[in-house]
């Protein structure tokens, strides 16, 4: 059984800083790209970036470029989550997905809630 499980998330103040986690389970992690979304309250589903299988490559909305850093660490099945210089409209629920390579198959997590005060 396929698994994605977020963590990290939580309440920060605007300029802060935090760093989720998801880990993999039930699938070949280094056989998956990797990327984060987010849903913001009354907003649609925005990637926020990609990495690919070897973590060699990412790439970033240009909303949270030079901000939020991609990371993986395939002895972990774990990709991360760097956000710095949070903004309040950076609050949402922040989902991982994986991509089995080649493929059209799909996983998601549950997602985990970021919320940023001003």
């Amino acid at each position: 059984q396929v698994q994605l499980v977020e963590s990290g998330g939580g309440l920060v103040q605007a300029g802060g800083s935090l760093k989720l986690s998801c880990v993999a389970s039930g699938i070949t992690f280094n056989m998956c790209t990797m990327r984060w979304y987010r849903q913001g309250p009354g907003k649609q589903r925005e990637l926020v970036g990609v990495i690919n299988t070897s973590g060699s490559s990412t790439n970033y909305a240009d909303s949270v470029k030079g901000r939020f850093t991609i990371s993986r660490d395939n002895s972990k099945n774990t990709i991360y989550l760097q956000m710095n210089s949070l903004k309040p409209e950076d609050a949402a629920v922040y989902t991982c997905n994986a991509n089995i390579l080649f493929s059209r198959v799909n996983y998601w997590g549950q997602g985990t809630q970021v919320t940023v005060s001003s």
